[in-house]
């Protein structure tokens, strides 16, 4: 039987007691005993244990079409969202990005790219990109600037960057929209050039990951990413050969894998000159 939330499926459990000592007595009645076993739809009905492969995977997503991603504005020690979206130059935007998974199986969320626009929407010029090369942090190369990926991570669907404030030059309503393209992989996957997170270390002249091996912000540097992602390739665990065989996958994200955009904004990013009792037009939140 099929109900909008569970599949139930019922059968007996039949009891025939077998003869005592004596061929004419029993010491037992026999009985039947109705089962119902609820399952939920969305859950692992298999008689295997749930294992973070592939398959059960992409199934879950499909039937959930979409995952809700989320970007938030935090206070300067990470604790909880900030409370107002007015800046001045000179201080650090704190953002937490994420995903909320439900029952998926253990994910982790990269931030593809991030730009700042004066108006909200990817088309809005002028326009700067400080996320860029699916997970290069590029602004911090810049000469002022620290702006850096948090590591270690809080959780694996959760990653936190740091942004030192900025505004454009010329415009005078000193708003800015966030946009940033946020997309998962599988937590026991190991991060490659499409799929992580790196900073730029001034003192060292290096990228380094927040996890993962450094070679795969190698590709940072020349902006190639795209290119040494398409001759790498995933591996996952094979659930036909029990999960000691192996087979691969593209690097390059399935549709199924989850990808989004989340927009925050807008922020007032004014100077210390700036009139103190300027007020925001409104203030956004992150999706």
């Amino acid at each position: 039987q099929v109900t909008p939330d569970a599949l139930v499926y019922s059968t007996s459990l039949n009891y025939k007691p077998a003869l005592a000592g004596s061929p004419v007595i029993i010491r037992t009645s026999p009985a039947t005993v109705p089962i119902e076993c609820h399952y939920p739809r969305r859950d692992n009905v298999s008689s295997n244990g749930i294992k973070p492969t592939w398959v059960p995977f992409s199934s879950t997503l499909s039937s959930e079409e979409k995952l809700p991603f989320f970007l938030h504005l935090m206070n300067e020690d990470w604790s909880a969202e900030r409370g107002s979206a007015v800046f001045r130059l000179g201080e650090v935007l704190h953002f937490q990005a994420g995903v909320s998974l439900g029952s998926h199986v253990p994910l982790r969320v990269f931030v593809d790219s991030c730009m700042a626009s004066p108006a909200p929407g990817r088309s809005s010029s002028p326009h700067y990109t400080f996320i860029d090369s699916s997970g290069c942090l590029v602004d911090g190369q810049l000469d002022d600037a620290t702006s850096t990926f948090i590591s270690p991570r809080p959780r694996q669907d959760v990653l936190q960057f740091a942004v030192d404030a900025f505004r454009f030059a010329g415009d005078s309503s000193n708003l800015i929209y966030i946009t940033c393209h946020l997309k998962v992989s599988l937590a026991a996957q190991a991060p490659d050039p499409l799929n992580k997170a790196c900073s730029f270390h001034k003192a060292s002249n290096l990228w380094a990951p927040v996890e993962g091996t450094q070679d795969v912000c190698s590709c940072c540097e020349m902006r190639s990413c795209a290119l040494a992602g398409n001759s790498s390739r995933l591996q996952v665990p094979s659930q036909r050969q029990g999960g000691r065989g192996r087979r691969e996958l593209p690097s390059k994200l399935d549709p199924l894998v989850g990808e989004g955009d989340v927009v925050v904004g807008p922020l007032l990013i004014h100077s210390w000159q700036d009139h103190r009792g300027r007020r925001m037009p409104s203030e956004g939140k992150g999706n």
